[in-house]
């Protein structure tokens, strides 16, 4: 992709904040729990979901544990939904996490994982809600929001290099 045709969203800063904000929030909501479950959907929401427990673990008292979700983002139906090792979810609040909310078809779908599970409460997260639905699933909690058009794409890296660009 050329440098040219990108235009920065986020630098590695501004996604520190907004991941450090996102735990706040996060916690503010689930203050009165004993465990929250973070699930990321991978590979860059799993990435983002470790990010936020070890935030919320420097915060607060609450036990945190991180699990990966596993989806074909273009074929959702195709495959089973794979789920990393956990413990028990009955009676657990879910924070359902990804990096790029879009169409909202990865997020819908991983939803019914957990939604044939007792679990106490579901939540979404994402680092950049892009306002463009075409399912009906919201965020949460939202790092920031950027009003796009359905042909630009927006990338998010994590790692040594962080930022956020569109495309």
């Amino acid at each position: 992709m050329d440098l040219d045709s990108k235009t920065l969203i986020l630098n590695a800063q501004q996604i520190e904040q907004k991941i450090q904000r996102m735990a706040w929030e996060i916690y503010e909501k689930n203050h009165s729990q004993k465990q929250i479950v973070i699930a990321g959907i991978q590979p860059q929401g799993a990435i983002l979901s470790q990010r936020l427990a070890d935030c919320l673990r420097k915060i607060s008292s609450i036990k945190v544990e991180v699990i990966e979700i596993t989806i074909d983002k273009n074929k959702p139906l195709s495959s089973p939904i794979e789920v990393s090792q956990h413990e028990d979810l009955n009676d657990k609040v879910i924070v359902l996490v990804d990096d790029v909310l879009k169409s909202g078809k990865t997020l819908m779908y991983s939803t019914q994982y957990f939604l044939s599970k007792p679990i106490k409460k579901l939540m979404i997260a994402v680092l950049i809600d892009r306002n463009y639905r075409m399912y009906p699933i919201n965020a949460d909690v939202v790092g920031t929001k950027l009003s796009t058009t359905f042909q630009e794409h927006v990338t998010v890296q994590f790692g040594e290099v962080e930022s956020a660009y569109l495309a």
